[in-house]
C-alpha cells in the first residue's frame, strides 16, 4: 500500500503463523500484538506520540485490542526502533520510513536468494554462471 511515497512493512516473513496452535506459541511469534503502545513506548525509550507517528506515516500498523487499543509486536517495535534511530540521526521521518522499508525489501531479497541457492544445490542443479560481461 503506498501512501505519501512511503509502504507499509509487511508481518516478519519469518515467524511463526499469527494463528500459533497454542498460547505458548505466541513467546515465539514476531507478529504476535503483545505490547500495549505504552509498554512499547516505554520499552523503546520513545513517547506515544511517535508511535502514533510511524502508524501515521503507515510505516508499522499496530493491530487494535478488542477495546480499540493499539497493539505492537517484537517485529514492529524493532522496526520502530530502527526508525528512532534513524530519525535521532537527523533524517527526516518520511526518508527513515523509506529507507527501513528498502532495508526490510533488500533482507527479503537476500534471503529469498540464499533460499534458491540452497534448493539447487540440495536438487544438483549447477549455478547459473556468473556475468562477465563490463
Amino acid at each position: 500500500m503506498h501512501t505519501k511515497g512511503v509502504t507499509h512493512i509487511p508481518p516478519n516473513p519469518n515467524s511463526s503463523s499469527p494463528n500459533a496452535s497454542g498460547p505458548g506459541d505466541k513467546f515465539d511469534d514476531e507478529d504476535f500484538p503483545a505490547y500495549s503502545m505504552g509498554r512499547a513506548a516505554e520499552l523503546l525509550g520513545v513517547t506515544q506520540a511517535f508511535l502514533r507517528s510511524l502508524d501515521t506515516a503507515k510505516l508499522i500498523t499496530p493491530l487494535r485490542s478488542e477495546g480499540g487499543h493499539r497493539r505492537y509486536s517484537r517485529y514492529q517495535l524493532r522496526i520502530a526502533a530502527r526508525a528512532r534511530e534513524l530519525i535521532d540521526q537527523g533524517t527526516p521521518i518520511e526518508a527513515a520510513c523509506r529507507i527501513i522499508i528498502l532495508e526490510d525489501q533488500l533482507a527479503e531479497a537476500q534471503r529469498l536468494n540464499t533460499e534458491l541457492r540452497q534448493a539447487q544445490q540440495h536438487s544438483g542443479q549447477a549455478e547459473p554462471p556468473a556475468d562477465t560481461t563490463d
